[in-house]
Parts: structure tokens; sequence; C-alpha cells
């Protein structure tokens, strides 16, 4: 009896400490390919689903995603529905964070965000940005005083496919979005490579992704160490992806085929020296 009371004490103890590390993973019901996106049966896939998979591996922990619409992920985490959101800034919705103590990790993945015009008007000044096309949620870093002036007229869509679709008719002089995002968009599912290309002179914003927390602090330090630890681990991810693909200001929103003519040219003037 005694060595039955044993086993029973250890097994109710081990299933408490499997428990304790399985953690929930707030992410976004958004098609945000190539750094994330849900298929048809609701899974969450793409480079973050990868990288995370990848730390619980490394750091033999279980984690599970929660997907919800972008404008329920922040009230979940707020209201401790789910232990971690993903993607996250301490610049994003600063007002609903007032007063809750927030942890962000490192920054996982860079981004830029900014404007994508047709080709024929690449390099044309500010100014000459009349109408601009936002999906719902976003925020148009850089605009918002033309905006407040009524120099710019914004246009909302739902999501990134309709936004494109107005783009490209030429209903607005621009589509606001994540540079890598559209550029994906617009190079494999829409099939329209150079249609839309990223205006690096016209007003942009850099920033990075980052998992956040309120209550898993120690978790997020683990994961910070994991960054660090699995550099070239989670670099091969990130080629593999293309999410930071050609963020320097002299490549960034090029079509493909260019990168990869500009890469061969590289390479041959490298050899030849």
């Amino acid at each position: 009896m005694k060595l039955l009371h044993i086993c029973s004490l250890l097994a109710v103890v081990c299933s408490t400490a499997v428990q304790a590390e399985s953690y929930v993973i707030g992410v976004e019901k958004l098609a945000f390919a190539p750094h994330y996106s849900v298929d048809a049966q609701g899974q969450y896939q793409g480079f973050a689903r990868d990288l995370f998979d990848l730390f619980a591996q490394k750091s033999g922990i279980e984690l599970s995603y929660k997907v919800l619409p972008v404008e329920q992920l922040l009230p979940a985490l707020l209201a401790g529905q789910v232990d971690l959101k993903y993607p996250d800034s301490e610049t994003w919705a600063q007002a609903q964070k007032t007063g809750k103590s927030l942890s962000y990790s490192q920054g996982v993945v860079e981004y830029v965000d900014g404007v994508l015009v047709a080709p024929q008007r690449l390099g044309l000044p500010v100014e000459q940005v009349k109408r601009l096309a936002m999906v719902n949620g976003w925020t148009p870093w850089g605009y918002q005083e033309r905006i407040d002036g009524g120099q710019i007229e914004l246009t909302y869509s739902d999501d990134l496919r309709q936004m494109i679709r107005q783009a490209l008719r030429k209903d607005t002089d621009g589509a606001y979005f994540n540079v890598v995002v559209a550029t994906h968009y617009l190079d494999n599912i829409r099939a329209r490579p150079g249609a839309l290309i990223f205006d690096p002179t016209l007003p942009h914003n850099r920033g990075s992704f980052k998992l956040s927390t309120i209550k898993q602090t120690q978790l997020m330090q683990r994961f910070d160490r994991f960054l660090i630890e699995y550099q070239a681990e989670i670099a091969a991810l990130k080629q593999q992806y293309r999410v930071e693909a050609n963020l320097d200001p002299e490549h960034i929103g090029l079509e493909q085929w260019k990168l990869d003519f500009l890469e061969r040219k590289k390479l041959k003037e490298a050899q030849s020296q």
C-alpha cells in the first residue's frame, strides 16, 4: 500500500510538472505569409510556427497556438486567456496597455512597413500621394500629419488581397503595408511580380516583431537566450522563408528575379578577383 501511495504521489508530481511547462501563444488569424498564416484546417503555419516549434523542442516545453482575430489578441493576453502574444511591440496599442506590465522579448524578426506604388510613380514626392490604401487596423506611420490635414485620404480594406486590388486598379496612389508580405503576395499568390514596388523615398517605418507576456517573464528570458544560442538555426529559417529578405535600403522591394541576378553578378565578380 505504501508503494502504491508513493507511486500515486509521483504521478501527481510528474503530471503537475508537465502542466507547468505547457504554454499557450496567442497568434493572429491573418494571412501574413511568409511570416505566418492559417490554413484551411485552422492550423498556424509559416516562419513563426517553425521558430516557436524549434524553441519548444530545444527548451523541453510544450507550446500550443490559439489563433484569434487581430483585435481580440491583445485583450486575450491582458485577460490571461493566453500566456504569450505574437507578434507585439512596445509601440503598439499603447492606450490599451496603460497600467499593464508587459514584458517583451528581443527582436525576433525585422520588418519594414511602407508604401508600394506602381513603377511609374516610383520616386514621386509625398505631396503626390493623395489617396492611400490601408488594411483595417493598420497605422500609417509617417503620414498622420498629412492625413489629419486632409492632404491624404485613406481607403480601407478588410485584407491584403482587397487592398492590393485597389492599388492595382489605381483607385489609390499607393498601398501601405508590410513590404515583405506585400511583395510575397504579388510574387507568389497574385503572380504579378513588380506590379507594385516599395518606394523607399516615401516615409516608412522599421521595427521588429517581438514576443510579449504579462506573467511568464522567466519563459521570456529563456526565449531570449534561445535567440542567441541558436542564431544559426534561426538564420536558416529566416533564409528559408525570406522574412528578412532584402530589407537593406539598396535592395528592398525589388522583384526576386532582379535580386537573383544581382546575387549571381556579385558572386561572379568575387570569383574573378
